[in-house]
């Protein structure tokens, strides 16, 4: 894994870590969700294209 690759996971567990504490919180939001999704997808890419 590469630094790049390792810092956008990071980033993704970061961000699914403040989503959580933001639903706990305050309540759902669904672009939230939306906008993890997308940034977890973007991170399998990563992930992806890294092993061929």
């Amino acid at each position: 894994m590469t630094g790049s690759t390792k810092a956008m996971g990071v980033m993704t567990v970061g961000a699914l870590v403040t989503v959580t504490g933001y639903t706990v919180v305050l309540g759902s939001n669904g672009w939230l969700w939306f906008s993890w999704v997308v940034l977890g997808l973007a991170t399998l890419g990563m992930v992806a294209s890294r092993g061929n």
